[in-house]
């Protein structure tokens, strides 16, 4: 019936619940204060609460000496709450390194103001600006046809596979130099990867050289990053915490230029690149594997997949030009003594910092004529910028200026007087391994910005100059060859299935050795005479 007339079936099915009722004889408190508790003491945020708490510790109860040391004990404890936050990534790392903007003025170490101004310098300017380019050549596919083009340089025929293992080595190295390297490992993983998808898996039966020279390959990539990125400031984070703090710590002193970097940095570099490609042909490019692998391996291969990225459009050849102007002017900024470079016009107010955000502008301005009223750049490309690196050397140029001006590196140099007779050679060698063991724990920006403060006043106790201790400490922290965590870089390269850690452990011990060995050699001469640490 269509009326107001409900029946009683009809009314007692209404009045009976739609979910069946689930009798539970336990106390529902019981289970949900247990629920709470373990809901609140995770080991996530046990780690959080640690940070301050050893902080409060380190506040209430150090004694540093002295007569007025509150601002120095305040530092150390805020220190402390900074790296255990970092070491533990209890709290994503971009977070914790925006921490000093309230942690400092809170404890009264530093001015909101001044703190704030460590966040934006020259050297963040030159992070964004080559971040930005980078952008570019990624959104062009740029990356891409030069690793292709490269590549088919070394892929001669009969196949020599050392030879096609250098091309790719290289170019990884090559890409690194100009940009972020665990940047450069995710534009080169996919190319190297792609060429050795023609290779039978490892499943099938097939000669034991193949599966060696994809273990080199996916190595060879995510170790010459690392490498080809020691060469250039913009290469890793690194580096340009490096110059930061020397610029933070001795403004009297002339700043470390790009130019003046990589004079050093890329014979560094090459020794250690070639004691990497040495090590991989000994290890994972045993004798006939070149005639193994020439059957899936042609040059043909390579051109069909570089005719099918087409001639190189006017935007590639613009954004190629931009680039290379960039370095042009960054390699000309500052030559020599003698021949000072465009820089001196300016009478010094030009940084690397200012060309870089210069030219990454005319990316915004110059068109693509791909689309009309499109330019080569806009802002939505760059929504991809990575702005976690950017706030860790914010906060490690931060940390720089608090452990100065709040007295606590005077009262560490007063710790550290039993090195004042410690022979340079002995120490070099022991600031880098300490570096290089450190960063394989944790990620190699955090290594850099706990250990140069430390080294600065160990330099000063032991007389020498600063640089002679704090490039081999930051150069060490870029040694993280033996384990998948520690950098990203190495995350992707395993994550591609063709290594384990024992191939790492293979390979990047005997590597961490001779780097050390050579940056223990390169350091005393030609950085001695690079950065004029002689007197």
């Amino acid at each position: 019936m269509n009326g107001d007339h409900v029946s009683v079936a009809d009314s007692d099915n209404m009045k009976s619940p739609l979910l069946p009722v689930v009798h539970n004889d336990e106390p529902l408190e019981r289970n949900t204060m247990g629920q709470h508790l373990r809901t609140i003491f995770t080991p996530n945020n046990c780690y959080i609460a640690l940070g301050p708490l050893l902080c409060a510790v380190v506040c209430l109860c150090a004694r540093l000496g002295g007569d007025d040391t509150t601002r120095a004990r305040n530092m150390l404890g805020v220190l402390v709450w900074i790296f255990e936050w970092w070491l533990t990534e209890a709290v994503p790392m971009p977070i914790t390194s925006m921490s000093p903007l309230f942690l400092f003025p809170l404890f009264g170490i530093t001015a909101a103001d001044e703190v704030a101004s460590s966040y934006m310098d020259d050297v963040i300017a030159l992070v964004l600006g080559s971040f930005i380019l980078a952008l570019a050549v990624e959104h062009y596919n740029i990356h891409r046809r030069l690793a292709l083009n490269i590549t088919m340089v070394f892929c001669v025929e009969p196949l020599n596979a050392p030879l096609l293992l250098l091309g790719i080595c290289a170019t990884t190295a090559f890409v690194s130099m100009w940009m972020h390297n665990v940047a450069a490992t995710v534009m080169m993983m996919p190319v190297a990867t792609g060429i050795l998808q023609r290779l039978p898996s490892s499943s099938e039966m097939v000669h034991p050289a193949v599966g060696k020279f994809c273990k080199a390959v996916v190595l060879g990539v995510i170790y010459s990053a690392a490498i080809g990125g020691m060469s250039t400031l913009t290469g890793t984070g690194v580096n340009l915490i490096l110059v930061g703090m020397w610029k933070s710590y001795f403004p009297e002193g002339n700043p470390i230029s790009f130019s003046q970097w990589f004079f050093f940095g890329f014979p560094l570099a090459l020794c250690i690149f070639l004691v990497l490609w040495g090590i991989l042909c000994v290890l994972y490019c045993p004798k006939g594997s070149g005639k193994a692998l020439s059957p899936y391996l042609h040059k043909s291969h390579l051109r069909r997949e570089l005719e099918m990225l087409g001639p190189m459009s006017f935007a590639e050849k613009m954004v190629l030009s931009v680039f290379g102007g960039l370095v042009l002017l960054w390699m000309t900024r500052n030559i020599t003594q003698d021949i000072p470079g465009w820089g001196s016009i300016f009478h010094g107010r030009a940084g690397d910092g200012t060309v870089s955000v210069m030219m990454a502008t005319l990316l915004f301005i110059i068109p693509n004529k791909i689309k009309k009223g499109e330019k080569l750049m806009d802002w939505n490309k760059c929504k991809k910028l990575p702005w976690n690196i950017v706030l860790l050397l914010g906060a490690g140029f931060a940390i720089a200026d608090g452990v100065r001006s709040s007295g606590l590196a005077e009262v560490l140099s007063k710790g550290l007087v039993f090195l004042e007779t410690a022979p340079y050679w002995a120490i070099a060698p022991t600031v880098c391994l300490i570096a290089a063991t450190i960063t394989e724990f944790t990620s190699n920006n955090a290594t850099t910005t706990l250990l140069v403060p430390l080294l600065i006043e160990i330099a000063k106790t032991m007389r020498v100059h600063p640089l002679l201790l704090m490039v081999p400490g930051a150069i060490g922290a870029q040694f993280a060859f033996l384990l998948p965590t520690g950098t990203p870089s190495n995350v992707v390269g395993f994550t591609t299935g063709h290594i384990e850690i024992k191939d790492m452990i293979k390979t990047g011990l005997p590597l961490k050795i001779a780097g050390t060995a050579f940056l223990s050699v390169l350091m005393p001469t030609l950085g001695a005479y690079v950065f004029g640490t002689k007197g």
